[in-house]
């Protein structure tokens, strides 16, 4: 019986775990102001990060890419309207970023 009740608090514990992380990061994204002009789910200033997903999907090099365009800045990947550097963001939480969204942004 103790170990059910471990176990369960172990897969419980993992759960909510996840489920703070992914809280974290959308509320990364808030404090950084990238939810200014970017949603998840839909075009703002910016692509949704959904849409960043799926344009990226299976290409090895993003990761390092929009890490650098986040920190950059850049334009003309998604139009004419360009994103502005983020050079004060550190590069853990850069990469935490592009993480989350290159995962779906959910």
């Amino acid at each position: 019986m103790k170990v059910v009740i471990a176990t369960a608090v172990i897969a419980l514990s993992a759960l909510s775990s996840t489920t703070v992380f992914a809280a974290g990061e959308k509320d990364l994204a808030t404090k950084s102001a990238c939810m200014a002009c970017h949603a998840v789910d839909k075009k703002m200033v910016g692509p949704a990060y959904q849409d960043v997903a799926k344009k990226y999907a299976g290409d090895k090099t993003a990761e390092a890419k929009l890490i650098d365009k986040v920190k950059k800045g850049g334009s003309g990947a998604w139009g004419p309207i360009p994103m502005p550097p983020n050079a004060a963001l550190s590069d853990k939480d850069a990469k935490t970023l592009v993480k989350w969204i290159l995962a779906g942004a959910k």
